[in-house]
């Protein structure tokens, strides 16, 4: 459980770009005199490099885009180029069994006072908020559903997150949490290549090819605001591949049973070459009158196996691809969008963001964001972060009338001032609005800061081994605890909703 070093993937842009996240997850630390100008240029520390890190060094840069009180960079057209292939990482997996870390060392450890939080308690600090008992509803009729192991019934969940997802923390953990209860499903969704240097997925195998063109909502974005679920559009031009498959160790993810490629058919699109385990199955033409989104399912039975996508000719536009079984369980797409504020899931179409939805038809939305609003300080108005934040939860609201909704708040963040941290101040203010804007929607929310313990719990998490010495991301054990916290909230929720008879 050692540390891992930092790791570039270079990114060649074409076209205008806003931003170029790269991360250092072990640089040292930031001289206080350091100018406002070169902190701007860092972009978003990914947590994936320290998730196995037990003893976080003393300090070390944020991990925002832009520092506190900056507002993020305008966001233009065009498109940017992957340099690194893509490959299967598994000594960066969450181990299947976490160990509570040993005691940190360093000056933050001074900090830690209090009891550390239990990896795999069976009560969440706090219960999730629910007024009117209908956030969570359309959720707990299909794990009902899962639960009676009634014929293709699958639960789906679909985690929408910054960073933390992007390297499938909170979400691995809560993905198998439910799976190891109520069955496995499946894998789920996952982008074509890695759109962001911190990309990662637990118990799947994936490779691709260098040299896709990515579009992101975070910028480059794409002309047509078409992005599939993953917030990412891709462009392979010819002899590019892309696999998908199955692990070769681990209790989850061992099987699959279909998968399904999102794509979009175009004028002037190219062909591609599907294959199953090594043998060829289709070609697919991508060529089209007009532009539309498609959908190719290939079928295998129950076991382990692999797809892999080679372009064959012109230029071939894909999102992504879905691994699932047909079997009563849960399925849990991860989300993660580097960088991402939440009001940036508004950068689709809104057509084709709807239509996305519903053909993922989910049965539970999870929205995990606020660690790069924060970044953001004040300068983005409070009452705009409501209005848009709402105006994102609504859009799914519609797509999908009957599914449930989370909002899990942000978590604490620490800000060094002078020998002392201390929260940020937008923290709580950020906190607020997102509970606002989940009851405005009608969606059921999760206090995080308040369940780490409220103001000034951050530093106690990073001297603990819980926090990363950045003063923002969980490390590895921490991730597991608040993975296991939404669980126990979500499972709690459902029992006492069951019980009541609603």
């Amino acid at each position: 459980m050692a540390p891992h070093g930092p790791r570039q993937h270079p990114i060649t842009v074409q076209g205008p770009v806003a931003t170029t996240p790269r991360t250092a997850l072990t640089s040292r630390p930031v001289l206080g005199v350091a100018s406002l100008a070169v902190l701007a240029l860092i972009a978003e520390l990914s947590p994936m490099f320290a998730r196995v890190r037990l003893s976080p060094p003393a300090a070390t840069s944020s991990p925002i885009e832009a520092p506190p009180g900056v507002a993020p960079p305008v966001l233009e057209v065009g498109q940017a180029e992957l340099e690194t292939e893509t490959r299967s990482r598994p000594e960066l997996a969450q181990p299947e069994q976490v160990e509570a870390p040993r005691a940190a060392r360093g000056p933050i450890a001074k900090k830690a006072e209090g009891e550390a939080p239990a990896i795999d308690a069976e009560k969440p600090p706090v219960p999730l908020e629910d007024p009117n008992h209908t956030g969570l509803a359309g959720f707990y009729r299909a794990l009902a559903r899962t639960i009676d192991k009634q014929p293709g019934a699958i639960t789906r969940v679909v985690h929408f997150g910054d960073s933390i997802v992007t390297s499938d923390y909170v979400s691995g953990t809560l993905r198998r949490k439910l799976q190891r209860q109520f069955g496995d499903s499946g894998h789920g969704f996952m982008l074509m290549a890695n759109a962001w240097p911190a990309y990662f997925h637990n118990d799947v195998a994936r490779f691709s090819s260098s040299g896709w063109l990515v579009s992101r909502i975070v910028g480059p974005l794409s002309p047509d605001g078409l992005y599939g679920l993953g917030g990412v559009s891709f462009r392979a031009p010819p002899g590019s591949r892309a696999r998908f498959g199955t692990p070769k160790s681990g209790t989850f993810g061992r099987a699959v049973s279909r998968f399904v490629l999102a794509y979009v058919k175009e004028p002037g699109g190219g062909k591609a070459k599907l294959r199953i385990d090594g043998a060829d199955v289709k070609e697919l033409d991508t060529q089209a009158p007009a532009t539309e989104v498609a959908y190719e399912e290939l079928k295998v039975a129950d076991g382990e196996h692999e797809l892999e996508v080679v372009t064959l000719s012109g230029s071939t536009r894909a999102f992504g691809v879905v691994m699932e079984r047909d079997a009563p369980g849960v399925v849990l797409d991860a989300i993660g969008i580097q960088g991402a504020r939440v009001r940036f899931l508004d950068k689709q179409d809104d057509a084709h963001w709807a239509d996305t939805l519903r053909w993922r038809k989910p049965d539970l939305l999870i929205y995990q964001f606020g660690a790069n609003e924060s970044g953001d300080g004040f300068a983005y108005p409070m009452d705009e972060y409501f209005r848009t934040m709402k105006d994102v939860l609504d859009q799914g609201k519609r797509a999908r009338p009957e599914m449930g909704c989370l909002v899990v708040g942000a978590m604490d963040r620490a800000e060094k001032k002078g020998t002392s941290l201390s929260t940020m101040a937008v923290i709580p203010a950020i906190v607020a609005e997102q509970r606002k804007a989940a009851a405005a929607s009608g969606c059921a929310f999760f206090d995080l800061y308040k369940a780490m313990g409220g103001a000034g719990s951050m530093a106690g998490w990073v001297g603990r081994g819980l926090g990363q010495a950045d003063l923002t991301h969980p490390t590895g054990v921490g991730s597991e605890v608040l993975g296991n916290w939404i669980y126990r909230a979500l499972v709690q929720g459902y029992e006492s909703h069951a019980a009541a008879g609603r």
